[in-house]
């Protein structure tokens, strides 16, 4: 469940932030400049990890406590507050400097080479 929480919440984030950004940067009926899907692409990957970090650090938390910590084999909400009243809500987010710092440039690569490829094929087919 917390795996599905993470990639729910992360990919609706990923995927709206994506098309709402590449859209209000892009002329109504021209394509997206590479730019537009550059600067969209990094900021949606951005925004996933935002979101899902904290159901990464849960899902985590209880994958590696089993056995260690009564909490985390109660299940996720048990294992936020267990983390919460131990670490402090911020140790939901640890972790998350580097994962912003490698999912703007791999998300706007990853976007752009989606878009391009579409371009070429729309061209073909």
């Amino acid at each position: 469940m917390a795996t599905l929480l993470r990639d729910g919440s992360g990919s609706f984030a990923y995927f709206g932030a994506y098309e709402g950004i590449k859209r209000s940067l892009t002329t109504d009926g021209k394509p997206p400049s590479s730019l537009s899907v550059l600067f969209a692409g990094g900021s949606a990957g951005m925004l996933n990890w935002m979101i899902a970090i904290p159901f990464d650090t849960v899902k985590s938390r209880m994958q590696a406590a089993v056995g260690n910590s009564p909490a985390a084999t109660r299940g996720m909400l048990a294992t936020a507050r267990h983390v919460v009243e131990t670490e402090g809500a911020a140790a939901l987010y640890r972790g998350v400097g580097p994962a912003l710092l490698r999912a703007f440039p791999a998300n706007a690569a990853c976007f752009w080479g989606y878009e391009t490829a579409m371009s070429v094929m729309d061209r073909f087919m």
